[in-house]
């Protein structure tokens, strides 16, 4: 267990960063969900507990023999596909254009779907800690989102939850 930050988060912040080292994930989470999670957010491999230590060090290995870059550029949740290298969100056989803020809060909430996501996390992660960003920001953006995915049709809404944050809701109903 990490403090203040999970693994998922910190990845996230790295490749934000563009850091390009490669990541493997060593966590005692080893449903599938939580793997494909790992994956998307940006890490280059995923450990699950308990391992061998040469299971490891050949991991460790085949990432160090890999020429140039890994660089994720899609990540998927339910019916909706986002594409960070355009900021094009995919859903059926529609698309639309995604603001850099509306993709960045997007890929925070895929990220991190298991959970809500808090108006402070989402202004320190997208508009930085020393913005001006009041929680407002939050707002206008997250009902930007709102909208481009109604205008898609996708089956996935944006749930606000009282003081806690916002998550993604699968099937609409």
């Amino acid at each position: 267990m990490l403090p203040n930050m999970n693994g998922f988060d910190i990845v996230l912040k790295l490749r934000n960063n563009k850091v390009k080292t490669p990541i493997i994930m060593l966590t005692a989470k080893d449903e599938i969900g939580d793997k494909v999670r790992g994956l998307d957010c940006g890490a280059d491999d995923y450990l699950t507990k308990p391992f061998s230590k040469e299971e490891l060090l050949a991991r460790v290995r085949a990432l160090s023999r890999r020429q140039g870059e890994v660089i994720l550029n899609e990540l998927s949740y339910e019916d909706i596909k986002l594409d960070k290298s355009t900021n094009a969100l995919f859903c059926n056989d529609r698309s639309i254009h995604l603001g850099l803020k509306e993709s960045e809060i997007l890929e925070i909430l895929m990220c991190n779907s298991n959970r809500a996501v808090g108006k402070e996390e989402l202004l320190e992660k997208v508009w930085g800690i020393e913005s001006d960003a009041e929680d407002n920001n939050v707002e206008v953006y997250i009902s930007f989102l709102r909208k481009k995915l109604n205008f898609l049709g996708s089956k996935i809404s944006i749930e606000a939850i009282r003081k806690v944050g916002y998550h993604l809701k699968g099937t609409k109903k």
